[in-house]
This record gives structure tokens, C-alpha cells and sequence, in this order.
């Protein structure tokens, strides 16, 4: 039964007050930040550009519209994302809210009837005393619509309008003109240290094999060509119409390099010069290096590795990689449009531009991946913004847990560009314990449940 927004919880209705913050956006970002202000007492206006200018992904004007899979992923308190799921629930989630009201059958994961659930937030939304929606673009940071607002949270999505994108990518500048602002990912798988086989892979960097921030997997010709049939015969992901001109040579999917000729890769990102095998001294025929991608040197990134195959079909090609047979994903890889800022360079830990005081960014924006992500985001946005209008201060989740290593992942500096990150347990600090795969993944699921349960004491004690 769908709540009724316009009573208290006494029952006594609630009492209309001045709006105060403006949210742009009307997906699971914006919606999850503007409920979780209005619970907090503080008025906003919702601006959602649709259907006045419709964006070239979504069908309906309808807020929260999934415009891509209807599945939330798993519930397994095993995973990340089923203990950030967790974690949302008892932080008063919309999002999980409703998902929970219009779940339909999807085994371990939950999914949803997508069109029950855009209805199910635009009536919440719409219904709620606290909130104004408004049907308007706001094309840029320094718009009128935006003025006499004590702050502006920023929750565009991956698909901000031109206008509001270069507006953002002007605050998003650095000294010297170094814009930190970017307009697709192209991110490359990430396995976990534990399940590479360390009897074929061996430490080194081109020309360093004293170094230990790469792991490389060697490569005999017999394995490089098979590996490159399957990586062009394997199944991809069809771009959307308006995602088909992201590509550029510097950072091509690597089956396509491998289409552009037998030796492409191995010339490439797979070359073996500079890292011969410490076990025999000589050069593979191609090596495949792994970037350590945390200080613990717990989670591995695939270099060059950037790809439009679908992910069963990852998880099937690149474990034919010599060392890889038994990977663990944390991450699989993309290439697709999106919008989001260098987060670590440009926001402030509360979010806030460091350019422009008063305004917060919120959900994909930021640099988060996925639905959930992207959700818990900008719920953490409006509990925060909640309680700093209110004269209060709400320091984060630990890192330790799903929202507290999310949020950390926008405020660690990277050791290479930034790109970003779903929920995955590659983000958190390591156990510093040897344990089984499957154990592994109970401990750190009991520790985040755990320490988020003492966060949520020390919060309620304030």
C-alpha cells in the first residue's frame, strides 16, 4: 500500500515549508536525495527536464524510469551489492521501497516491473508536501530557475543535457585548464589478488622486475591466437544509437583491436617486451598485465582491457587467460556513454564542488556504476544535506561497509585516471586474513553488517 506523504507520523498532517534546496534530476539519484530531505524537514524543488526536452535513452516522463535492465542484481549478503541493498533498507531507501513493492520473479536477484516502479516513485514523489516538482531544464549551474536556493544538489545523470554538461565541465576545471569531466567510461575488468594463479603469473613492470605494482600472465603463441578467436568470436553488446560514437584510438575495445589483425594486441597492450619471466628469463610471446588498483594490492585491473562483450562471455574468454582460469570478478568491463567528474579532484568529501560552494553532486555523476549505486549516492546526499541545514553533522559509513567504500571510492585519489566503480568488495579494506572464496565473502559481508550496525547506533545516539 502505497504511503500517504501528506500526514506525519502522529497523523497530523504535515506542515508545508519553504523550499530550500533544488534537486536536478528526476532519477534514482534526484528522487532518493529530495525524499530523504524532505523526511528531514527541508523543502525542494525537483526539476526534471522531461517531457519538455526528452533525453535520447528514456521512453516516458515518469520519475526513476529504468531505461536500461530491470534487475537490481543479487540479494546475497555474499556480495556487495546484496549487502548495499541491505545497508539502503535501513537507511530508509525509496528506491529499495519500491523495488520491494513491484519485484516479480528473478531467483536470487531482484528485478522489477519497471513500469510499476516509475509509477510507483512519480506518486510517492508527486504526493509528497515537501517537494515541488517542477517540469523545466535547468541548463546550467548559473540558471535562474536555481536562484535564492541554500544549495543545489546536481543529479543529472549519465545523460545531462549539452548545455548543463559544459556548464559542470567549467566548474569541473583545474588550474592550468585540466577539465575533470568526461563523457563515456571505458572501464576494464577487476579480479581479486587471491584467485589469480600465482604459479604462472609473476610480479614486474616493463623494464622493473623489481616492482611489484603489476602482476603479468605470459602468453605462448598457441595460447595468444586461441585466446584471440574467442575474444572475436564471443558475443557483444550492441551500442544504443546514441552511444556509437565513443570510441577513439586511444582507448578502442580491446576485441576490436583484435579484429584489426592477429598480431594487433600483441604489439599492443599484450606486448611482452621489458617482462621477461623471472621462472625462465625469456619474453612470452604476449603478456597480459595486471594493474594493482588499491594500496592493499587486494584488487587487479586488466590493462587495455576495456570491452563491449557481455559479461557471461568476459568471464568466459578472459579466463582462457594463462593465471586467470579460476579468476573472481569484482568488476567486469564497459564501454558506454556517461557523464561523471574526476570525483577525488573536484568534490569536497561531502560531495560539494570545490569551485562552487553550495552545490553537491549526486549519483552517476559522481563516478558511481549502477542502479543501487547510484541511488545509494544520492540518498547519502540527502541525509547529509538533511542534517547540515538542520545544524548537524553525519560523518560516513565506514569504509568497511557497501555505502561507506563507495563513498571512499569517491574520495580516494587513483593511481591512474579515475573511473568509475560499482559496489564490489574490491573497494574495502582488505580482511589481512587468508580464507576460501566463498569464506571470504561471508567475513566481509559479516564485517560490513556489523560495523554499519554500530554506525547506525552512533548515529541514532546524536
Amino acid at each position: 500500500m502505497m504511503p500517504d506523504n501528506n500526514q506525519s507520523q502522529d497523523g497530523e498532517p504535515q506542515a508545508l515549508i519553504p523550499h530550500r534546496v533544488a534537486v536536478v534530476g528526476g532519477g534514482l539519484a534526484g528522487c532518493e536525495c529530495a525524499l530523504a530531505l524532505a523526511r528531514a524537514g527541508v523543502g525542494v524543488t525537483l526539476f526534471e527536464m522531461r517531457p519538455d526536452k526528452p533525453s535520447p535513452a528514456h521512453e516516458t516522463a515518469k520519475l526513476a524510469e529504468l531505461v536500461c535492465s530491470n534487475s537490481l542484481r543479487s540479494e546475497e549478503l555474499t556480495t556487495a551489492i546484496g549487502i548495499l541493498k541491505a545497508e539502503m533498507r535501513e537507511l530508509g531507501s525509496l528506491v529499495m521501497l519500491v523495488a520491494d513493492e513491484t519485484r516479480i520473479p528473478a531467483g536470487k536477484a531482484l528485478a522489477v516491473d519497471r513500469n510499476r516502479f516509475a509509477d510507483y516513485v512519480t506518486a510517492i514523489i508527486e504526493h509528497e508536501p515537501n517537494i515541488s516538482v517542477l517540469r523545466a531544464e535547468v541548463d546550467s549551474l548559473d540558471s535562474p530557475l536555481l536562484r535564492g536556493f541554500d544549495a543545489v544538489v546536481l543529479a543529472a545523470g549519465p545523460l545531462a543535457s549539452d548545455g548543463l554538461a559544459a556548464s559542470l565541465a567549467e566548474a569541473a576545471t583545474l588550474e592550468g585548464g585540466d577539465k575533470r569531466l568526461y563523457f563515456y567510461d571505458a572501464i576494464a575488468p577487476i579480479v581479486s589478488r587471491e584467485s589469480v594463479d600465482m604459479e604462472v603469473a609473476f610480479w614486474g613492470s616493463r623494464y622493473r622486475p623489481e616492482e611489484d605494482d603489476y602482476l603479468n600472465c605470459p602468453m605462448t603463441e598457441e595460447q595468444y591466437d586461441a585466446f584471440i578467436a574467442a575474444l572475436i568470436a564471443a558475443e557483444k553488446v550492441e551500442p544504443r544509437e546514441f552511444e556509437k560514437a565513443i570510441h577513439f584510438e586511444g582507448c578502442l575495445p580491446v576485441e576490436e583491436m583484435a579484429e584489426r589483425g592477429r598480431l594487433t594486441l600483441a604489439f599492443g597492450p599484450l606486448k611482452p617486451v621489458g617482462l621477461p619471466n623471472p621462472r625462465t628469463g625469456q619474453e612470452a610471446f604476449a603478456v597480459v598485465q595486471l594493474r594493482a588498483e588499491n594500496a592493499e594490492k587486494t584488487a587487479f585491473n586488466l590493462v587495455g582491457f576495456q570491452t563491449k562483450l557481455k559479461y557471461p562471455e568476459q568471464e568466459r574468454v578472459f579466463r582462457m587467460i594463462p593465471g586467470l582460469e579460476k579468476a573472481e570478478f569484482l568488476r567486469l568491463g564497459s564501454i558506454h556513454r556517461n557523464t561523471y567528474v574526476d570525483a577525488p579532484a573536484v568534490l569536497t568529501g561531502e560531495l560539494e564542488l570545490a569551485a562552487r560552494p553550495g552545490v553537491y553532486l549526486a549519483g552517476q555523476i559522481t563516478g558511481v556504476e549502477g542502479y543501487l549505486e547510484s541511488a545509494a549516492c544520492g540518498l547519502w546526499v540527502g541525509l547529509m544535506l538533511g542534517a547540515k541545514l538542520s545544524g548537524r553533522e553525519l560523518a560516513p559509513p565506514p569504509v568497511t561497509t557497501a555505502l561507506g567504500a563507495l563513498l571512499g571510492h569517491l574520495r580516494a585519489k587513483p593511481a591512474k585516471r579515475y573511473q568509475p566503480s560499482n559496489a564490489h568488495f574490491g573497494l574495502m579494506p582488505d580482511l589481512n586474513r587468508r580464507a576460501g572464496k566463498k569464506v571470504r565473502k561471508e567475513l566481509y559481508g559479516q564485517r560490513a553488517r556489523e560495523d554499519f550496525a554500530r554506525w547506525l547506533e552512533s548515529r541514532a545516539a546524536q
